[in-house]
């Protein structure tokens, strides 16, 4: 009886690690549910935790294919060529979209939400709406324009509570890099270690009296630390200048209803200045460099001469050095848009139909690594329609929604694809952000996923479903685009359907480890 006992023990040990493995399994994702307060079934418009969905065009690392991608609990667990259903049948739900485009989420870094402070500007709520609704299935949200600026760890606290259960897609967090905790490294570790996904700093005025701008000698003293948790520093990078100094002094250029007397005011060279400033630091983000792990990003870039020149030298030295620009720089030219009409002031400000082709040149040739929105909205008041004050209103381009559709509605001209287009909005921000289980659809990744049909187009008028706050400020409202975004799944929820949202708002807040 003991002989038999012991033959036996060793297999109903196994037979209850499996039991509790499982079992845990279960509560971790139950856990999960419950730690967000909600039903798994309101999380998404599927039913399913299990299922496949199919496509003849699938955008790959591999390749764009015609096959099939399974979900299970939220990731994906396998890409395969052919239908799913090919072979045997499977017990699992089957979606065919046919010859939409299944396409990882688009990951915006560069975003402003405004909460906690402004939400009439626009909020957690409704901007991770207009997320979803273009495809976009995680943003990282800026430390300005929400008040108070997201400056330490206790601001952070403030932020992270603001957007709980309001969230529809997953959120990131960028920290703020002003005076005060650049020079205090105990404010700036402890913000890092609260999980920040990097720091952001200004080089000009940013418009926000608590996110005072920071010099040279300030990024430098917090780039050491920066070096140490591996993380980014992402710079608007603009040095101002005299504004006299770049203003003809005749009377049309000086009406401020005038754009090209806001352009002038805000030349290519405020962008080159600061960059001039950024590469003679990047040198020691070398390998081997005194400063190695950290990284050097520059946001929203409109110069695409000088500047850009002095991006890639860096880069071809081995700097750490990264750039973005925004689709607002690639679809507008200063010579379109009209006076008087603010909706297109931001900072640095369009520029002319040669920087623009410029522009896309460098973007196909991959010397610009990514794109963001620079979704910037605030209240009609600020924005002055009525005294279209180009010098006085409000800079920022309303846009999140509108990401995927205008990137490929002025992209195709110039012969921009899928797979680029995916670098540019899912991979390449993924790298930039730390995230290591988004950006493509391959097997261990969270299932963020946007269905989109490219051939589709849409008029963006009053009749169609937007949901960014304050949206008649918005300069794409009116254009007609290519590309309309038909599902979105968010580690795989469908959260986004038919101009429909997921009963509640079960989005993931990111935090750095």
């Amino acid at each position: 009886m003991d002989q038999l006992l012991w033959r036996v023990l060793p297999l109903l040990t196994i037979l209850v690690s499996f039991g509790v493995f499982f079992y845990l399994q279960d509560s971790y994702t139950a856990q999960f549910y419950a730690l967000i307060k909600l039903p798994r079934d309101k999380c998404s418009l599927l039913p399913h935790r299990h299922f496949w969905i199919s496509s003849k065009r699938i955008v790959t690392p591999q390749g764009i294919i015609s096959g099939s991608v399974e979900i299970n609990d939220g990731k994906i667990i396998s890409v395969v060529e052919g239908h799913a259903n090919q072979g045997k049948p499977k017990q699992e739900e089957v979606i065919d979209y046919g010859d939409a485009v299944i396409m990882p989420g688009l990951i915006d870094v560069h975003v402003h939400l405004d909460e906690p402070g402004r939400t009439e500007w626009e909020g957690f709520d409704t901007g991770t709406r207009a997320a979803a609704a273009g495809g976009v299935t995680t943003v990282v949200d800026m430390p300005l324009n929400n008040y108070p600026t997201t400056v330490s760890k206790e601001k952070l606290k403030l932020k992270l509570d603001a957007a709980e259960d309001k969230i529809y897609v997953d959120v990131g967090f960028w920290g703020g890099l002003i005076p005060e905790n650049a020079l205090n490294t105990s404010i700036l570790e402890g913000l890092l270690s609260a999980g920040v996904l990097g720091m952001k700093s200004f080089m000009c005025p940013s418009g926000i009296n608590d996110f005072p701008m920071t010099t040279i000698d300030h990024i430098k003293a917090g780039l050491p630390v920066l070096a140490k948790y591996k993380r980014p520093i992402v710079v608007h990078a603009e040095v101002q200048q005299d504004f006299e100094n770049h203003l003809e002094l005749n009377e049309d250029n000086l009406d401020p209803r005038a754009y090209l007397t806001y352009l002038n005011a805000r030349p290519p060279s405020w962008e080159e200045a600061a960059i001039k400033q950024l590469v003679g630091v990047t040198k020691d983000t070398r390998k081997g460099g005194p400063l190695e792990g950290a990284h050097v990003h520059i946001v929203h870039l409109s110069d695409s001469s000088a500047s850009l020149d002095l991006i890639k030298e860096a880069k071809s030295r081995g700097d750490s050095i990264s750039v973005e620009t925004c689709p607002h720089y690639l679809a507008f030219s200063s010579e379109e848009i009209p006076n008087g009409d603010t909706r297109f002031k931001c900072s640095p400000p369009i520029r002319d139909a040669y920087n623009r082709e410029k522009l896309w040149g460098a973007v196909l040739e991959g010397h610009i690594d990514l794109l963001s929105s620079d979704h910037s909205p605030t209240v009609p008041e600020l924005k002055l329609m009525e005294e279209g004050d180009f010098l006085k209103a409000w800079g920022g381009i309303s846009s999140l929604q509108f990401n995927l559709p205008v990137t490929w509605s002025y992209g195709k001209k110039y012969g921009l694809t899928l797979e680029q287009l995916s670098l540019l909005w899912s991979k390449k921000p993924a790298t930039l952000a730390g995230l290591e289980s988004k950006g493509a659809i391959a097997v261990g990744n969270h299932a963020d996923i946007v269905v989109w049909q490219p051939e589709l187009e849409f008029d963006l008028d009053d009749d169609y479903p937007v949901f960014i706050k304050h949206s008649e400020l918005s300069a794409y409202m009116g254009r007609r685009l290519s590309g309309k975004v038909l599902e979105t799944f968010v580690r795989g929820n469908l959260v986004f359907k038919d101009g429909k949202h997921a009963p509640a708002p079960c989005g993931v807040q990111i935090l750095a480890k």
